[in-house]
């Protein structure tokens, strides 16, 4: 606004000088013919030059002399009223027939005006202190505008950056709210969808990661250490008993049994950790290699067989003609732990009822699913059966820990799959293990309509 101010005030003394200069130049023709063809002017042509020439300019000065020789001139004398204008003033006026100067608050206009008596220069000069007055009248308003626009816009800019602010003062006084001990607080959101509604759901999203994330480590820890209470409170337990005083040979080996069994657990307990833990990290250094579909599902049967000599799995592999499309890209050895898993689950709470393992195959995708005949899950907690160590009501009487389930879909999702669970209680559950086939690109219908 400044700069603003500043270029109208420039321009406007420019246009008020220059105005005044050629008020001037009118004058000074007006005051030759006046004085230099008076003699050859009609009486009525005279009185109209006089009329324009009614209205004196303030400190108004006029002067006439005669140029004897315009190719070296005689300056008017130093005693005249033009001793204020520098000898270069006139050479200019001689070169370009008209000059103007100015000095203080006085203006000059000099011409040359020929006449047929000869040559001569005429100046006129006058205060401009009318617009002067104009000048300091308009820069008095400029300051006054300039003053009064920065405090309107000071009040009006602290108003509407206030509420501009407020809503992000708002967000931060509610994040400040939100600890690890209420991470159920969520920011306050408007139906709006500017920019910070949009921040304020996208820190909801991340509050409920978060909050999922807390969640499934206190079902973790809580379910690691019961885990790991139990065994260690048998082996100590079992120590205790023959540390305090000499036992037979049947009650030492008795008990060496028993913390035998215990450490058994233990080592299991730890491997499946630690499984899990290298499922959940990203395949950087995994090998990976070419696996058929079919020949996975035969080396998880073998695995089960072996396992559990006495299962009921029964295969039911109807193979496609183009057989591309039971290939995909993985880690066998991390593939076949997650399908004995899943076996080993179907076959563990269908009490060895029997478990139907298929292959179905489409154009874009193909799946392995394990249907079995047991306990089924409860719709509380299908959501929660991939969390680590999370186990079912109706599923704690069986030996286990809650890492199948998990450390499977960690290992699917490794390879760019999903698992899908479909269950009903009391009558059994179907996993699918679905992957997207990169062999053939045509958009078909997806195989989850099928299953």
């Amino acid at each position: 606004m400044s700069a603003v101010f500043i270029i109208i005030y420039l321009f406007s003394i420019k246009y008020t000088d220059s105005d005044f200069f050629n008020r001037l130049t009118e004058r000074a023709k007006i005051v030759a013919q006046i004085h230099l063809e008076k003699d050859e002017l009609s009486a009525h042509l005279y009185d109209e030059i006089r009329k324009k020439h009614v209205q004196i300019l303030p400190n108004e000065m006029e002067g006439i002399f005669r140029i004897k020789d315009i190719n070296n001139p005689t300056l008017p004398p130093d005693n005249s009223f033009y001793y204020n204008l520098p000898p270069s003033f006139f050479d200019e006026l001689f070169e370009n027939k008209v000059n103007y100067a100015k000095r203080d608050k006085t203006y000059y206009t000099g011409i040359i005006y020929t006449d047929n008596e000869g040559d001569f220069i005429v100046i006129a000069s006058a205060d401009n202190i009318f617009g002067l007055a104009k000048m300091n009248n308009l820069r008095t308003i400029l300051i006054i505008a300039l003053l009064s626009s920065l405090v309107a816009l000071f009040i009006i800019g602290r108003y509407y950056a206030g509420k501009v602010l407020h809503p992000i003062s708002d967000i931060t006084n509610q994040v400040k709210e939100i600890t690890g001990r209420n991470l159920h607080l969520r920011l306050h959101t408007k139906s709006n969808k500017d920019e910070l509604a949009e921040l304020s759901n996208t820190f909801n999203d991340l509050l409920d990661r978060l909050e999922t994330i807390f969640d499934l480590q206190g079902t973790f820890i809580n379910n690691a250490s019961h885990e790991l209470k139990n065994p260690l409170a048998v082996i100590l337990g079992e120590t205790e008993f023959i540390l305090k005083r000499n036992r037979s040979s049947e009650e030492y080996k008795q008990s060496i049994h028993s913390i035998e069994k215990e450490a058994q657990r233990l080592e299991l307990f730890v491997h499946s950790l630690l499984k899990l833990a290298q499922a959940g990290h990203e395949n950087k250094g995994l090998l990976v290699e070419v696996i058929r579909i079919d020949e996975l599902v035969f080396l998880a049967k073998d695995q089960i067989d072996a396992i559990k000599p006495d299962n009921n799995v029964v295969l039911d592999l109807d193979l496609p003609i183009d057989q591309q499309v039971l290939i995909i890209q993985g880690n066998l050895s991390l593939m076949l732990v997650a399908l004995v898993n899943l076996i080993d689950n179907a076959c563990k709470f269908s009490d060895n009822k029997e478990v139907k393992v298929k292959i179905l195959t489409s154009l874009n995708e193909v799946a392995i699913t394990v249907a079995d005949q047991g306990i089924g899950i409860p719709k509380n907690d299908l959501k929660k059966v991939f969390e680590p160590l999370y186990r079912s009501e109706n599923a704690r009487w069986n030996k286990g820990f809650g890492v199948g389930l998990s450390l499977a879909q960690k290992i699917v999702k490794l390879h760019k799959g999903f698992l899908k669970i479909e269950s009903e209680f009391s009558k059994g559950t179907t996993v699918s293990v679905i992957f997207p086939n990169t062999n053939n690109k045509q958009q078909v219908k997806s195989i989850l309509t099928s299953l």
